[in-house]
């Protein structure tokens, strides 16, 4: 698969995650930043469940979100990602949501993760797992 086969995540705005304005709570935008990482993980072959298995974790380490446009409860979204930067220890995701009926581009965020074992240690896959190496390389 290569880049442009990539899909948007489409995700529905819920009403529990609304607060007393009727918008998106701005906290719920980390959850769905994870959904999104995960679905492009899976569309690119990387399995996070499998990753765990093998004893292989990727925390989110920093968080960035610039909010543009409102997002209510009912609206759909699309979550578009790019990898912005991957050195083999550390990703960096960026993330573009659209409201989907509407077009508008509601909030621009980039998260980074790292590469750890279950006991924390930091590791390059580049020298640990080539193979997962290689395919992240590819979306580079």
């Amino acid at each position: 698969m290569n880049k442009s086969e990539i899909k948007p995540y489409v995700r529905k705005a819920q009403y529990h995650e609304t607060d007393q304005m009727g918008i998106i709570h701005h906290s719920n935008y980390v959850k769905w930043l994870e959904e999104a990482r995960i679905d492009f993980l899976n569309q690119i072959g990387v399995n996070y469940g499998y990753l765990e298995e093998m004893g292989l974790v990727s925390p989110i380490v920093e968080v960035k979100c610039q909010y543009k446009g409102m997002v209510r409860f009912g609206d759909s979204v699309s979550i578009s990602i790019n990898v912005q930067k991957y050195t083999g220890v550390k990703l960096v995701l960026s993330y573009n949501i659209s409201n989907i009926a509407s077009g508008e581009l509601c909030t621009i965020c980039e998260t980074s993760s790292c590469f750890m074992t279950r006991e924390g240690k930091l590791i390059s896959l580049k020298r640990e797992f080539p193979e997962l190496h290689d395919l992240l390389s590819n979306y580079a």
